[in-house]
């Protein structure tokens, strides 16, 4: 009875804020433990709140190629494109691009004849859309999911009946191969004209080819850096499937506060979100052991 008693009052003990040594040491790991594993648990349960971002997995199943060796910069391929897809000769909203480099190559620099273009060492470079992998760059960025999967050989393509012509997607591509129609006030892509390229079969020299789909978002230099940013609750949304880790959680989390990051632009709180909590814990659980040692140290030295 007397037992009972005892640790009656050292449960009760233990539930004051104060650092008492009376508490067992099995009683302050029950309620660190209960404490992690509740901070665990919010954490998921504000993540499944989130909105959920339209996120296109399917690859893409083929793609257009180049051989800048070929091409004649006749821009009849631009022209196919466009007449093809919008019913009229415009080269500014091609699908395929051609012209912006035909003086001074894809880095629009006069390099006197040390670069591409009829101003360099006279190869002019066609630019094509890279049908991007996961995550596709355009797709993610955009607020009103107007970029989907097309339904011949999972293209990446304008759903014109959603698009908003908000011009997000053009800042988003790093090959700025997304055009923005000024009289219809929609942005345009390649969708591959639903298996049959135009742009290929208008091409004299053949320097264009249809083929099977292959990576070349790592092989191709970006035109730009990109400045747009996806929307902070689809950010938020996709950390269900990457999660960036402990160690960069507490970089960019104490980032936050100090404005400052090793690599890259500093992380905004909002962007940050919910990882607040895995945060907390990845702080709690160190915290939590060194107290359970020091009350350990508290509770002999108090015994004798």
């Amino acid at each position: 009875m007397e037992t009972a008693v005892k640790e009656k009052e050292s449960l009760n003990n233990c539930s004051e804020l104060s650092l008492n040594p009376l508490c067992s040491r099995r009683q302050v790991l029950k309620l660190g433990g209960i404490s992690i594993i509740g901070m665990t648990a919010l954490g998921s349960s504000l993540a499944e709140g989130a909105v959920k971002p339209l996120i296109i997995m399917e690859q893409a199943t083929g793609l257009v190629t180049s051989d800048p060796n070929k091409c004649v910069a006749c821009g009849r391929c631009e022209l196919a494109c466009t007449e093809f897809n919008d019913g009229k000769a415009a080269p500014t909203i091609s699908r395929i691009k051609v012209d912006r480099n035909m003086n001074y190559g894809s880095s629009g620099d006069l390099l006197q004849r040390e670069g591409k273009g009829n101003w360099g060492d006279g190869v002019v470079v066609q630019d094509l859309c890279k049908q991007c992998p996961h995550p596709v760059p355009c797709a993610n960025i955009c607020p009103e999911n107007a970029i989907v999967v097309g339904p011949v050989g999972n293209a990446r393509m304008i759903d014109m009946q959603k698009c908003t012509g908000c011009k997000v997607c053009l800042k988003a591509c790093p090959w700025e191969m997304i055009s923005f129609d000024a009289e219809t006030r929609k942005a345009t892509k390649c969708d591959l004209c639903k298996g049959k390229p135009k742009c290929v079969e208008a091409c004299p020299a053949e320097a264009l080819t249809y083929v099977g789909w292959k990576d070349l978002t790592d092989k191709i230099p970006p035109r730009t850096m990109t400045t747009a940013r996806m929307l902070e609750e689809r950010a938020l949304a996709c950390q269900e499937c990457h999660m960036p880790g402990q160690g960069k959680n507490i970089e960019q989390g104490f980032g936050i506060f100090t404005g400052s990051s090793r690599k890259g632009r500093p992380v905004s709180a909002g962007e940050f979100g919910f990882r607040w909590v895995d945060l907390a814990g990845s702080i709690m659980l160190p915290v939590g052991i060194a107290l359970v040692a020091i009350h350990a140290v508290v509770r002999k030295v108090t015994k004798k």
